[in-house]
């Protein structure tokens, strides 16, 4: 049985990577649901250190979906539903706009792409005020779902959008999960229409999905429990590592 698992891993990773990888979204979903934001560019860095450049943003859009579907589903009663239709209006918007214009960039460039964003997300400047129009919300949609096309782990930006409601820590965990949810389906449903095939890469994904349901709930219930100040240092020092390596790569190969 173990040796039928591994002919169904994908040929362009050892068995190794591919263990790595299934237990990395098991801890990236674990650190979402813990601090509402984070695993998903974790992630990112990571599987851009390993995977095909072509199969990178389509493979960790499936992932996380199954990751923030699992997150949306067990805290369900406190999305905000207002807000969540709203920004899915911007976001099929966004991806129709995408499925014209999505095209495959140069390894170099999507390295330095996805570096410059992970450090921006992680150093940038956080969003001030409270509140978001509906005319806002359904903008938002459109913009980062455009941009989830091109580098990925637009977690952070639709954090800052979810933040701004002022609602409560959960409330805010399940919508940005639901948000995150829909931007990743659409995702998939553009890269299959412009050609790309999950088929190899189906066996991972549903594994990483797995484990990630396990993160998940492992999250949730240490939600209320954990402090996350430390942990933010940690992360923040991690993925700036991971960000700057990514860059050096890719100014390395220009």
């Amino acid at each position: 049985m173990f040796d039928s698992l591994i002919t169904l891993l994908p040929d362009s990773l050892t068995l190794t990577e591919s263990l790595f990888l299934v237990t990395l979204a098991g801890g990236t979903s674990l650190l979402t649901a813990t601090l509402g934001i984070g695993g998903g560019a974790l992630l990112l860095a990571v599987m851009a250190q390993m995977m095909p450049v072509a199969a990178l943003i389509p493979v960790h859009g499936l992932v996380q979906f199954g990751s923030n579907f699992n997150r949306a589903l067990l805290t369900w009663r406190h999305i905000d539903r207002v807000l969540i239709t709203q920004f899915m209006i911007g976001a099929v918007i966004g991806a129709l706009i995408a499925s014209m214009i999505v095209v495959q960039l140069p390894l170099t460039m999507i390295q330095i792409a996805v570096g410059l964003f992970i450090l921006w997300i992680v150093w940038g400047p956080k969003p001030k005020g409270e509140g978001l129009s509906p005319r806002g919300a359904v903008i938002a949609g459109v913009l980062t779902t455009i941009i989830s096309m091109f580098v990925g782990a637009t977690g952070p930006l639709v954090g800052g959008i979810v933040y701004r409601t002022g609602a409560d820590k959960l409330t805010k965990v399940a919508t940005m999960a639901a948000a995150l949810t829909g931007q990743h389906l659409l995702k998939g449903v553009v890269f299959a229409f412009v050609g790309f095939s999950f088929i190899e890469w189906l066996p991972l994904i549903a594994l990483m999905i797995l484990s990630g349901a396990v993160g998940t709930w492992v999250g949730l219930n240490i939600l209320h429990k954990i402090s996350s100040e430390r942990f933010n240092q940690l992360f923040r020092l991690v993925i700036t590592l991971l960000a700057l390596r990514l860059l050096w790569q890719g100014l390395m190969a220009l």
